[in-house]
């Protein structure tokens, strides 16, 4: 009997010494045992009932310890599902009428990342009318008056942002408001006012129209959502050279009300939106763009030197912010892809990072209000974000080749020459530049004389594309629209599939004006911008502002 009793209580005597340290197996043993005085002989109650009470205690101790983890896991569960309700989502796109595609892979067979940040006038809140002044516009659909392209190389090494000024005339197609469900028709306006025709989806739309580069995401921020960021960032440097005091003047009414002595200053909260709304001390919206990416240069360098993204309190707080502030396209909209999202931005060394303006020039039709792109220096600016050419000259040869796709072997042709018909458009308008005239025919009959007989020229109007492209709208006629874009000696990265073409269509863009046979294209190299960009490189923390006479104090 005896001996049966100690061999049941053997499992205790284990997990006990187990948990002993290595030298004290002997009065660890004695203790289990009664003490001294042969207490190993006994068999009876005391034997036994202390090893009993301390599995008790071990399993309690394991089950509250269990209690604790499920605890803290479900507050953590809790805390992620709370994020994910603040996040509000929309549809990328709030129309079809797009000519962007995506860039080929590289050799890597990686993509880059485009995402469209827009800052939103809205005054539609308690909170937001505080902040942003007038009354007049309570009710009124927001205008994006910050428009700016985050670019992440397809490398993940380099990464451009690129401003278009709030008053910029541009091409804006239709678009259907998401709640609503009203169409807008296309129309030719400043940019600012796309976000009140269907919202952000359609700022991205204008966007990629404009540029070609193709848009993955948005993302749109009130001035709410600009101080609680600044205020989870703890606060961004910025420098001005001379007093600064944006107010009324006699000439002219209103201002942010940043009011800064010359120097480095940290701002935050109310202040931090203040730097980014001024204008007239800055002396232009153009000015205004620069201030902003010196705020977002000296943010993002703020960042990496807190390590936000080891440090789970701040990690927490800037959550918190960031989906309170931020309004997302539905592709991005959890806390996990947003935090993705964050890891890859973070990858890119700060000397990679550039931004910059889009080159433009004054608008003919109202030269002291607004301004249109600079023809051919913003075409070759789209031109290297199209290719994912880096803004910066600081990445050496690393890196994966990219891959051109120009070696592609063409598609057989589904038609002969003769029975195929052939669409050619008149889009070398420009912002600046009339369309050239008749140039639509002039193609065809180059079309014509190579065997095209069905060729012929659209006569329904002139367009506007920076670049000539071919598209076609099926892949049984992908074949055929590059033969016709190898007559002409288009290159075949120019061969685009659209459903807004019933047939293979030539679309004579800015960049052919002239000449029967396309022009050769150079191709950008690295760091190599257009003028009129104002480049600024993240890594230049010795940037200041200039402010205009009239607002120093």
């Amino acid at each position: 009997m005896a001996q049966s009793e100690v061999r049941g209580e053997a499992p205790a005597v284990e997990d006990t010494k187990s948990l002993a340290p290595k030298n004290s197996d002997a009065p660890a043993r004695s203790g289990r045992h009664g003490g001294r005085g042969g207490g190993g002989r006994r068999t009876g109650g005391p034997k036994t009932e202390r090893p009993r009470r301390r599995r008790r205690v071990l399993r309690w101790s394991a089950t509250v310890l269990a209690v604790v983890i499920l605890g803290t896991a479900g507050a953590g569960y809790l805390y992620y599902q709370h994020l994910n309700s603040n996040i509000q989502k929309g549809k990328r796109a709030n129309g079809d009428d797009s000519k962007a595609h995506r860039t080929r892979p590289n050799a890597a067979g990686q993509t880059p990342l485009n995402i469209l940040l827009i800052g939103s006038d809205s005054r539609n809140s308690k909170e937001n009318l505080k902040l942003g002044g007038s009354r007049d516009h309570v009710g009124d659909p927001p205008l994006g008056d910050v428009q700016m392209l985050i670019h992440l190389s397809a490398d993940r090494k380099s990464a451009a942002m690129v401003s278009i000024p709030r008053d910029t005339r541009v091409d804006i197609p239709e678009c259907t408001d998401p709640k609503t469900d009203h169409v807008y028709p296309a129309t030719n306006d400043i940019i600012n006012v796309s976000l009140a025709r269907g919202g952000a989806g359609c700022t991205l739309l204008t966007w990629e129209n404009l540029t070609g580069v193709y848009i993955d995401h948005w993302m749109t921020i009130d001035f709410a959502g600009v101080v609680r960021m600044a205020d989870a960032i703890g606060g961004v440097e910025v420098c001005v050279n001379q007093n600064v005091w944006d107010h009324s003047t006699p000439r002219q009414r209103g201002g942010s009300g940043l009011k800064l002595t010359k120097g480095p200053h940290q701002v935050k909260g109310e202040q931090a939106l203040q730097w980014l709304r001024t204008r007239h001390a800055w002396g232009s919206d153009l000015m205004r763009a620069r201030a902003q990416h010196m705020y977002l240069n000296s943010m993002v360098r703020t960042l990496k030197q807190q390590n936000v993204f080891t440090d789970t309190g701040r990690l927490m707080d800037l959550a918190d912010a960031a989906t309170k502030s931020l309004k997302v396209s539905e592709e991005i909209g959890t806390v996990k892809k947003l935090y993705d999202l964050g890891m890859e931005m973070k990858s890119v060394p700060t000397d990679r990072i550039t931004s910059l303006t889009m080159p433009n020039i004054p608008d003919p039709n109202d030269p002291d209000n607004h301004v249109v792109p600079d023809a051919d220096k913003a075409a070759k600016l789209w031109q290297m974000l199209q290719d994912d050419v880096p803004l910066d000259k600081n990445g050496g040869e690393s890196g994966p080749k990219k891959d051109t796709g120009k070696d592609e072997p063409a598609k057989k042709p589904s038609l002969d020459a003769s029975r195929l018909g052939v669409l050619v458009q008149n889009a070398t308008r420009t912002g600046t530049e009339a369309p050239v005239q008749q140039r639509a025919s002039a193609i065809g009959q180059v079309l014509v004389q190579k065997g095209y007989a069905r060729a012929q020229a659209d006569t329904s109007g002139s367009l506007a594309e920076d670049k000539t492209v071919v598209r076609y709208p099926s892949a049984d006629l992908e074949g055929d629209a590059q033969a016709v874009a190898k007559a002409l000696g288009i290159p075949m990265s120019s061969v685009k599939k659209s459903t807004d073409v019933s047939g293979v269509t030539v679309v004579v863009g800015a960049d052919w004006r002239s000449g029967s046979s396309y022009p050769k294209q150079s191709q950008p190299k690295a760091g190599d911008l257009p003028e009129g960009t104002d480049a600024v490189n993240a890594s230049d923390k010795g940037d200041c502002m200039n402010v205009y006479g009239p607002y120093q104090w």
